[in-house]
């Protein structure tokens, strides 16, 4: 299955003394990039996360918020550390003592500082189990999410894909008759302008000229790359890059199409095919 780069995925769950809470998105990059926003006593749980991820994803800059909200009860509960205070307080003293200019502790200071309301620290062990299931089934939403819309996109280039066929079948049987007219019309000109030269000689000049303006090479060749695109976005998984390439293949075959054209019809389909792959590497920027 084909999987957008964007996505996007938010879980809560309840455990004793709170709630835990993960937020995943993601956008386009042409590696796996991380970025946690992870709540300082979740910090040890973050080479968990990246390992659950990186098992998984393969492209893409995703972001991963983790937080816990304590429970009201909890947070109610709470009393300051006469004795860490008291402690606090000395040192203080001391050190402006020694130190007269330096800044007085500030009340944000003193709450946050380690301790401060007793023993009111995580217990990681068991809190770990439960980050890791959320971000499981966070992992899981997300996961869908990028496959629903890298199924939207695969329509989408599907459809160019079909639009560029129909082009080639359209030109293909014109260019033979057309190209005849365009060397016949050649040769009068030639022999009005030189008219000394052989005949023989004027038909080896248009013969050599046939085979430089010849574009059924390069028209099987578009041909074999859009088989190519079909097979890649039926066998899914990561693509991306796989895609971009025969974006490549596809324009260069297109530019050598509209350059050796010498009818209004091929330089036309050139000029739609062009659009048409152009389309496609937009969406395709956006595929994991």
């Amino acid at each position: 299955m084909i999987h957008s780069m964007t996505g996007y995925s938010a879980r809560t769950v309840d455990i004793d003394g709170g709630a835990l809470h993960i937020e995943l998105k993601s956008v386009n990059s042409r590696y796996l990039d991380f970025q946690f926003r992870v709540s300082e006593e979740l910090r040890a749980v973050e080479p968990a996360l990246r390992e659950l991820f990186s098992a998984r994803l393969t492209r893409g800059k995703l972001e991963c918020r983790l937080t816990f909200a304590a429970a009201t009860a909890r947070a109610q509960s709470l009393a300051l550390n006469a004795e860490l205070l008291s402690r606090l307080k000395s040192f203080e003293a001391q050190v402006l003592s020694e130190l007269p200019f330096a800044a007085p502790l500030a009340v944000n200071d003193v709450l946050r500082w380690p301790g401060m309301f007793g023993d009111d620290a995580l217990d990681f062990d068991a809190v770990l189990p439960a980050c890791l299931t959320l971000a499981k089934d966070a992992l899981e939403d997300f996961s869908a999410s990028r496959s629903r819309e890298g199924e939207k996109l695969a329509a989408v280039i599907l459809e160019r894909v079909a639009r560029m066929r129909e082009l080639v079948c359209e030109v293909t049987p014109r260019i033979p008759q057309a190209q005849a007219a365009f060397q016949e019309k050649l040769k009068q000109r030639l022999i009005e302008a030189v008219g000394s030269v052989d005949d023989e000689r004027i038909r080896q000049e248009v013969a050599v000229f046939a085979v430089r303006i010849d574009v059924a090479e390069e028209l099987a060749r578009l041909s074999t790359h859009l088989d190519e695109v079909e097979r890649v976005l039926k066998a899914g998984g990561a693509a991306g890059k796989r895609l971009d390439f025969l974006m490549q293949e596809l324009n260069r075959e297109a530019n050598t199409l509209g350059s050796k054209s010498v009818v209004t019809e091929v330089s036309q389909t050139a000029m739609e095919l062009k659009l048409l792959i152009e389309q496609m590497r937009e969406q395709i920027q956006n595929l994991e």
